[in-house]
């Protein structure tokens, strides 16, 4: 005996898909947004953030006395990660300054492989061989960087944007790049000294 199948035609299946909007985007939003009894509390958001801020306050303080570039977009994500989530991989020292370390030298090799003397300071205009010499600097940088990191297993997302701040041509130096990882240095000194409070996963040590 041979079972008929049940069959939707496409009509069938966008009327039903849209027939009640708003049980779907609740749904929706019920996985994108994380469970109530998961999230930190007030007093640990407001702790870690405190914290998060605390690791940049010496960075903060060298670049003002130094007029060194001790502060860079990739420093707050590292923080951020060293902060809340003290006892994840990626938190790991070796892995923060090794991942950095790779942003450096592969935005380095990519920069003044394809685009010395340019910078994105200013937006070059379309179609430029400028242009597509930035881009390729960008492309490459991360992809040195990724591969070093998936090779060495020392994976700091951060260390991407360390990248394309260097591939860009806005820290594009060698001695720029010793500012990075010395900053890179800092926030690990300091996140070591620094007495244990905050942390969602778990508290610092």
């Amino acid at each position: 005996m041979r079972v008929k199948r049940a069959s939707m035609s496409l009509s069938d299946a966008v009327v039903q898909s849209l027939s009640n909007p708003g049980e779907r985007l609740a749904r929706r939003g019920r996985t994108v947004l994380e469970p109530v009894v998961e999230r930190p509390s007030v007093v640990e958001a407001l702790l870690t953030t405190g914290r998060v801020c605390t690791l940049l306050v010496g960075l903060a303080f060298v670049a003002w006395a130094s007029g060194l570039p001790y502060l860079f977009p990739s420093l707050g994500p590292s923080a951020y990660a060293l902060a809340v989530s003290p006892s994840s991989a990626t938190s790991r020292p070796e892995r923060v300054f090794g991942g950095h370390l790779f942003g450096v030298a592969g935005g380095l090799v990519a920069y003044h492989l394809f685009a010395p003397g340019l910078a994105v300071t200013t937006l070059p205009p379309a179609l430029t061989v400028e242009t597509a010499r930035l881009a390729a600097s960008a492309v490459l940088s991360v992809g040195l960087t990724s591969l070093a990191m998936l090779a060495t297993d020392l994976r700091h997302a951060p260390a991407c944007a360390t990248t394309l701040i260097v591939s860009l041509g806005l820290l594009s130096t060698p001695n720029e790049g010793l500012v990075i990882l010395s900053a890179v240095l800092l926030l690990l000194v300091v996140d070591h000294v620094l007495p244990g409070f905050g942390g969602v996963e778990d508290p610092p040590t």
